[in-house]
């Protein structure tokens, strides 16, 4: 199986890892109901299929997505993956999200997910989104330097960050990589982020390749209409109007494109944002086993240059 190296790591990465956030069930910014028994079969599917590498969260499900990542290792026979996870998003007893990098947070928040993962050391600890003050940013990623010389971590890493961030905090340690959300819906950080990131050897591992599954192919007008009010995607303006006609036309310039290889939509969502230069994978979030047989063939798949303009209409 093909594999990159995670930036200045030694994490030799598949170009698609399995992404946590959906099977975290009900919270604030969940997915919906989700039943555990599928979410551990589709992680179990998924590394049967060659991924190599999970990326989770503690805000994800209130932790309740950790736990079923180490469930389902507990459970799995084969060489254990990487297990990526993050630190900055905390909640009060009613669930509510509150943000934090302060030293004393950071590190009560690493200990709870080491607990939760039954693991000894974090293979990457990221700052899940940097603090509003740059200072209380800079403090969180000195108790993450900390915690990698401690060895409860082997590399961090930062999420949802803006070059100057970035800049700085790689002044008083190495990032071994950025994760910023990238599709074909969200092109922001082409201009800054990953030009950077690749000039700085920083890895980059994108998340919501396929837009939350906008971009998948199985999302119809009437499903996206039913999605329960727990369903964070019901609020999201790329599910909506005036957006939302735009989004389904891309669909269809993705479903013209992947039929003529036998990929899904989907398929070729992710494709498209691997052949990026900067980016050394894409986190693909699964709920059930049958989603990663559809996404799978994304690991080995590229595009031309000839499809890539016709997908984004040019």
């Amino acid at each position: 199986m093909k594999t990159n190296i995670l930036g200045n790591s030694d994490l030799a990465i598949t170009p698609i890892g399995v992404g946590a956030w959906a099977i975290g069930g009900d919270w604030q910014f969940g997915w919906g109901p989700q039943d555990d028994a599928q979410s551990i079969a589709a992680i179990h599917r998924a590394l049967e299929l060659g991924m190599n590498w999970i990326d989770t969260a503690p805000a994800y499900g209130l932790g309740h997505s950790e736990e079923v990542v180490a469930r389902a290792l507990a459970r799995w026979k084969g060489k254990r993956p990487y297990i990526f996870t993050k630190c900055g998003m905390v909640w009060n007893d009613q669930g509510k999200i509150d943000y934090s990098l302060r030293a004393e947070s950071v590190r009560h928040e690493c200990e709870a997910s080491l607990r939760r993962l039954k693991t000894d050391a974090i293979d990457l600890y990221q700052i899940h989104w940097t603090a509003d003050e740059l200072n209380e940013t800079i403090e969180g990623w000195n108790t993450l330097t900390a915690l990698q010389k401690e060895g409860k971590v082997r590399w961090i890493g930062v999420s949802n960050a803006g070059v100057e961030e970035l800049q700085k905090l790689h002044s008083i340690a190495r990032i071994t990589s950025l994760q910023p959300p990238y599709s074909l819906i969200r092109r922001e950080v082409e201009t800054a982020q990953l030009p950077w990131c690749r000039r700085e050897n920083v890895g980059v591992i994108v998340y919501s390749p396929m837009a939350s599954g906008l971009l998948t192919g199985a999302m119809t007008r009437e499903r996206i209409a039913s999605l329960p009010p727990t369903d964070w995607r019901s609020r999201n303006e790329q599910f909506r109007e005036p957006k939302l006609s735009g989004n389904l036309r891309l669909v269809e310039r993705l479903r013209i494109v992947g039929a003529r290889h036998g990929r899904s939509p989907g398929e070729v969502a992710i494709a498209w944002t691997l052949h990026h230069p900067a980016v050394t994978g894409a986190i693909v979030g699964t709920r059930r086993p049958h989603q990663v047989d559809g996404i799978i063939g994304a690991m080995d798949f590229r595009l031309t240059p000839t499809e890539i303009a016709e997908i984004e209409g040019k």
